[in-house]
């Protein structure tokens, strides 16, 4: 528990340094592009987001969970080396499918989305500059070792790169490409600054890329790749694609209030991420107290929840005028809905960390599908009932109905624990008895 909360420590830290800087961009791309210049901004980035989220693959994942020993926090050099590999294969194949789905996402777009045709070009470059800057392995690779420090400087260089780029295109080029530059720089600089430090705490070898050698170790390993992936997809694109159809149903000005709503509103989604990235590893190492340690963030992770959402009550109307302008006012209960919806996630990231850590993603990803898709299902009716606030009780009637259903997922296994791979089997059958049992 203390090198969880010390992990956590630098994660939120670096969360925190990076929602101090995103509120100076954010209030000065809302104000240079207006309501609906923001919300062309907001459908571009959402759509970069969106297509990346849905390619990539939570390689970090992969490399935790097959670079561990699984005894307290020991890394295997020779497991690690061979996750790591796989997982820079599948990061070249998400780049071959991101780029191909952004393609045909683009052409289609001006049947369906309300971004302007000049502005296009301008979308797909930025799809293809975030995912050629796919960052989950280096990610993974401090993970593994507990380099949560040197991830979070790393990590930093994104939000003061975004700040910077949008100052100069506030004061030289306050228009949606100048901020769209601004954060497509931002991504590069930042994946630079993550593999610089992860190939500092371990070697990577070219030589180890490949897609058979983890397949052929662990049985399980495409099923847990494709259930992380959909969860991941789930979990991460689908923020993005509710603010596209925002857009969709609603139009460009709702969708960027809506995306001010959200930022604002949902950080507590970017907290129980955190939570989960650090949370997982320790279930990984340590699985006898899986159990025991996910109990103790979920309760801890209920009180800060509270917290948050009072906090929204009391200060979210006056932060939110105060940083995007009066005009977005008339969103402030869209983001108090989404701050619950965020409180609800937080409790819920645990919960979810257990169940992936004892090899059940794919139940993971079943119970979040179901009510993901119901609220993408129903968004339409729920705007044009109540706008804003309809999509915002989209979001919070997805968030709940995931987390009970991790909360009865956890009660009907008979066991948590993780999967024991057959190498492991086969090396505890064939391992000669000690003289003392002897």
């Amino acid at each position: 528990m203390k090198r969880l909360f010390s992990n956590m420590g630098w994660l939120l830290g670096g969360r925190g340094f990076n929602a101090v800087l995103s509120l100076v961009y954010l209030a000065l791309a809302t104000r240079a592009l207006g309501t609906v210049g923001f919300g062309h901004f907001a459908l571009i980035v959402a759509l970069g987001q969106a297509i990346t989220g849905l390619a990539n693959f939570q390689t970090w994942q992969f490399i935790v969970r097959w670079g561990a020993n699984g005894d307290g926090g020991s890394v295997d050099p020779d497991k690690a080396r061979e996750a790591t590999g796989f997982a820079i294969a599948l990061d070249f194949v998400s780049v071959v499918l991101g780029i191909a789905l952004a393609g045909a996402v683009i052409v289609s777009a001006p049947y369906w989305l309300e971004v302007p045709p000049d502005l296009l070009w301008l979308a797909f470059g930025y799809c293809a500059i975030s995912l050629a800057a796919i960052r989950t392995t280096p990610t993974g690779i401090l993970r593994l070792h507990f380099q949560y420090a040197r991830a979070a400087g790393a990590e930093a260089v994104q939000p003061v790169i975004r700040a910077a780029g949008s100052v100069l295109a506030f004061l030289f080029m306050p228009t949606v490409t100048g901020f769209i530059i601004a954060y497509a720089v931002a991504e590069i600089g930042v994946a630079i600054a993550l593999w610089l430090v992860a190939t500092r705490v371990q070697t990577v070898s070219w030589s180890a890329v490949s897609l058979k050698a983890i397949p052929a170790r662990h049985k399980d390993a495409w099923r847990f790749v494709v259930s992380t992936n959909l969860s991941g997809s789930l979990s991460i694109a689908g923020k993005q694609v509710m603010i596209l159809l925002v857009g969709t149903f609603g139009g460009a000005a709702l969708a960027g209030g809506f995306r001010v709503a959200s930022q604002l509103g949902q950080a507590l989604v970017s907290l129980a991420q955190t939570v989960s990235k650090a949370i997982l590893p320790e279930l990984v190492h340590s699985r006898e107290n899986a159990l025991e340690i996910a109990r103790r963030m979920a309760n801890i992770a209920a009180v800060g929840g509270v917290i948050a959402v009072v906090t929204a009550l009391v200060f979210g109307r006056i932060g939110l005028e105060l940083i995007a302008g009066e005009e977005f006012g008339v969103f402030y209960w869209a983001m108090v809905i989404l701050a619950i919806a965020g409180a609800v996630e937080l409790v819920g990231a645990s919960l979810e960390s257990l169940l992936v850590s004892a090899g059940k993603a794919h139940v993971s990803f079943l119970v979040r599908a179901v009510p993901t898709l119901l609220a993408l299902l129903l968004l339409d009716t729920a705007i044009a009932w109540n706008g804003a606030k309809g999509a915002a009780f989209a979001m919070l009637g997805s968030s709940s109905l995931a987390v009970i259903g991790f909360y009865v997922a956890i009660l009907n296994l008979s066991q948590i624990r993780l999967v024991v791979e057959p190498e492991e089997e086969v090396e505890a059958d064939a391992k000669p008895a000690s003289p003392s049992n002897s």
